[in-house]
């Protein structure tokens, strides 16, 4: 009998990545695609797909290699439940950054072997992905690696501190809510289009911080999201008990933005939930912000050393400052994907608050299945 493939995805856009992917997932057996339906991509990705469900839909039932596609009936990351009970899957392919620990778990449940593929273009074509072809939007994404949560004056006013940020290029389409400062980025293209404009940083900084931030606004995003987006490489920003910071530095040396790209690994996570409030049970003192200011001072000094050991350990002591001010930032499912790579990683702290985001890893070897960045070098 025929083996049964299942693999799930928007696959909007249709492209050669795409129909490289399925004719190597039908290698392993008869192809079933589930597609997430136009409102399930709405809510994981914050915005809808180019082509709707409809059109997604006869794409991929016209690919040769597929034996049938369908839209979805659930909500979530795992949308597909209950069409993957009923087709009895033996294998579920994903990309790497497809892999998700709550899809390995379904699949150990139901005894359905788990395949991981790299992204392989066929021969003689490039590379593509959707977020490629959509990215003539150039608009950056950032890292808080150090320090985030002290640009709140609610921690910043118990001691001083710094936070680091890395702008990146636009590679991967983050979900809103993943921490890497999507909705600041959706006001900057709001404010400016698909790129940012040619000017001073600071500048540019304070107008999108203002515009991210109008009056009456209750919880105030906080500026480390907009120095983040708009400068390039990697910056410094030190916090005294303001929303903006007093001193900003800024370096572009190739030599240190490599040592991070070559450092760092992310793991994405699973959505959070709706009714998530990281703002509840916090412990917000003078000890635990100083903690954080001096684990982010020792990530700044690794960073310009370029010592991994150093670098991950700092990585670590900076999120554990942060989770003992912040409990709620570390849920269940984060402690779980912890675990799986502590003994693959020199440190480790999660993006965003609570999930939705990624486990970003500091690491000086490969990580199997892991995502890469690529850092912004100059403004456009």
């Amino acid at each position: 009998m025929t083996k049964k493939v299942f693999v799930s995805g928007c696959f909007d856009m249709l492209h050669s990545g795409h129909i490289a992917f399925f004719k190597e997932a039908s290698s392993y057996g008869d192809l079933y695609v589930a597609l997430g339906s136009d409102q399930t991509v709405f809510d994981l990705k914050g915005r809808l797909p180019v082509n709707n469900e409809d059109e997604r839909l006869f794409m991929a039932e016209s690919v040769r290699s597929v034996k049938k596609a369908f839209i979805s009936k659930g909500s979530g990351m795992l949308d597909f439940i209950k069409e993957f009970k009923e087709i009895q899957p033996d294998f579920m392919i994903v990309n790497a950054d497809g892999d998700l620990p709550e899809k390995q778990e379904l699949c150990a449940q139901y005894d359905v072997a788990y395949i991981i593929l790299k992204r392989e273009p066929h021969e003689n074509l490039p590379p593509r992905s959707t977020t490629a072809l959509r990215t003539l939007n150039q608009m950056p994404f950032r890292i808080d690696l150090a320090g985030g949560w002290q640009d709140q004056p609610f921690v910043s006013k118990y001691y001083p501190g710094d936070v680091i940020t890395i702008s990146l290029e636009p590679t991967i389409q983050f979900n809103e809510r993943s921490g890497m400062a999507s909705s600041t980025r959706r006001a900057a293209i709001e404010l400016w289009g698909v790129r940012l404009p040619v000017e001073d940083y600071e500048k540019l900084s304070k107008i999108l911080f203002c515009y991210d931030n109008p009056p009456g606004t209750e919880i105030i995003s906080g500026s480390q999201d907009s120095i983040g987006i708009v400068y390039p490489g990697l910056a410094k920003a030190t916090y005294e008990g303001a929303y903006w910071p007093s001193k900003i530095e800024h370096t572009l040396d190739e030599s240190k933005l490599k040592f991070i790209e070559n450092s760092l690994y992310l793991v994405m996570l699973g959505p959070r939930g709706d009714e998530y409030d990281v703002l509840d049970n916090t412990n917000i003192n003078e000890d635990n912000a100083k903690a954080l200011a001096i684990a982010t001072d020792q990530c700044w000094d690794a960073i310009l050393k370029e010592d991994v050991q150093a670098f991950g350990a700092s990585i670590k002591a900076t999120f554990e400052a942060q989770v003992a001010m912040f409990p709620n930032m570390l849920t269940d499912s984060g402690k779980d994907l912890i675990e799986k790579y502590r003994d693959k990683a020199l440190g480790w702290k999660l993006s965003g608050a609570g999930g939705g985001g990624y486990l970003i890893l500091v690491s000086d070897i490969p990580i199997e299945n892991a995502t890469q960045i690529y850092i912004r070098r100059e403004m456009e």
